[in-house]
């Protein structure tokens, strides 16, 4: 997406509400990925034990967890297949649509002003808080 400096926060807005419009269509999705690789099965009469075979061609999806293991999956040729595909599809498009609602976000952020304090007490509290959550606080030696 590209910035433009005579955008304002109403524009913006409505670019936002494009994007989860099109946010909401995306369907199911996963993270991870999709790779071919071939493997020996093992049984002795099969062509794969040959040296010159380079083994049966499957399909697998990996991907990794929160505890950051690695997690594989062999996916079927055909319909299976076609699934994760689409579904990693899917995935690449939720990220894009992401990074682009932030950036909206973050113009929208910078464009519209703070809302004033008309009240001097309410202003007084406000700094008064401010100051407790963002003070650094000193290690007494």
């Amino acid at each position: 997406m590209e910035k433009d400096r005579s955008e304002t926060v109403a524009e913006l807005e409505q670019v936002r509400r494009q994007l989860y419009e099109e946010l909401a269509k995306v369907s199911d999705f996963r993270r991870g990925s999709l790779a071919a690789s071939y493997r020996k099965c093992g049984k002795k009469n099969c062509a794969c034990a040959k040296s010159s075979h380079s083994g049966h061609l499957r399909y697998m999806w990996s991907t990794t967890t929160k505890g950051n293991r690695s997690v594989a999956k062999t996916i079927r040729l055909g319909e299976e297949l076609e699934k994760a595909s689409q579904e990693q599809r899917n995935y690449h498009e939720f990220q894009r649509l992401m990074r682009e609602l932030v950036e909206v976000n973050e113009r929208i952020c910078q464009l519209r002003p703070a809302s004033p304090v008309s009240d001097e007490n309410e202003l007084e509290l406000m700094k008064k808080k401010q100051r407790r959550r963002f003070a650094v606080k000193l290690r007494r030696k």
